[in-house]
């Protein structure tokens, strides 16, 4: 799934926005919108909901919860995604994590895990 922040550029790219046109329709600074474009920051609830209001489409769709601009998840499916953790044996044995079209063996996923943690404690 895409990030949220992959899904504002592009739709403001498919709008033929300039960053510093969708920032002033948004009522944001042209750096927080950047930084929100490539995801070195997140937008609170207000600047979500300002700009899935703006496109049109639904906050599961900005979030990546969705590849449908305009469906909405259903809360039990909504609070299972949010709350997913990738490192529980039993994710690990139902679902196949891949790269490069290879299934991810148990250990290779876990220290996959363990690199994205490292990574986001920087």
């Amino acid at each position: 799934m895409a990030k949220y922040g992959d899904r504002i550029a592009l739709l403001r790219e498919q709008s033929a926005l300039t960053q510093v046109e969708l920032a002033n329709k948004l009522g944001i600074s042209r750096a927080s919108l950047s930084h929100y474009e490539t995801s070195r920051r997140e937008p609170d609830y207000e600047t979500i909901h300002r700009i899935a209001t703006f496109f049109k489409v639904s906050i599961d769709y900005l979030l990546g919860r969705s590849d449908e601009p305009d469906k909405v998840l259903d809360n039990d499916v909504r609070d299972f995604v949010d709350h997913l953790e990738l490192s529980d044996d039993k994710i690990l044995e139902r679902f196949a994590l891949m790269i490069d079209g290879r299934k991810l063996t148990a250990d290779e996923a876990r220290r996959f895990i363990a690199f994205v943690r490292a990574e986001r404690s920087l």
